[in-house]
């Protein structure tokens, strides 16, 4: 049973780990090349942001839940790797629950991103969040990494 579990820690990092990947280096630029205007390609990484960030917070959860029925001991969650995964579930849900509604908003004020005028305050208020979405996705994949460094190892030893 606590090789299952333990698979399920790896599985759900892994799930996680990867859909932001994939978000970050497929689905959006992907979109800004292909759809017809920018604002049908915000459109799209957002609902798929949003997706992402609920499968996310949902796979740390669980986890950190895996990591206590395994080892069978809450103070487990104290271990290097298991720290890795609250910086992400607290980044993704500052990101889901603080950033992506004032994005939103912002969009729907503007009307268009694309056909707001550069120098539109809206428009500087929606490029500095979007760059603050970016850096907590950022640090999401930064711990991510890190944590599955310190499963592996933890695993090895």
């Amino acid at each position: 049973m606590s090789t299952v579990l333990r698979a399920l820690e790896f599985l759900g990092l892994s799930i996680w780990l990867g859909s932001d990947i994939f978000l970050s280096f497929v689905v959006a630029p992907g979109a800004f090349s292909v759809l017809a205007s920018r604002d049908q390609a915000g459109a799209i990484v957002g609902y798929s942001l949003t997706r992402m960030h609920m499968l996310g917070i949902m796979c740390g959860f669980l986890i950190l839940l895996f990591r206590v029925v395994r080892t069978r001991s809450l103070p487990s969650l104290a271990a290097p790797a298991a720290l890795c995964i609250l910086p992400m579930v607290v980044l993704t849900t500052i990101s889901q629950l603080a950033v992506s509604p004032k994005l939103a908003a912002l969009r729907v004020q503007m009307g268009s991103i694309q056909a707001t005028a550069a120098d539109n305050p809206l428009l500087a208020e929606f490029s500095r969040l979007h760059r603050v979405s970016v850096g907590l996705e950022s640090g999401v994949l930064l711990a991510g990494f890190l944590a599955l460094y310190l499963f592996v190892r933890e695993t090895a030893h």
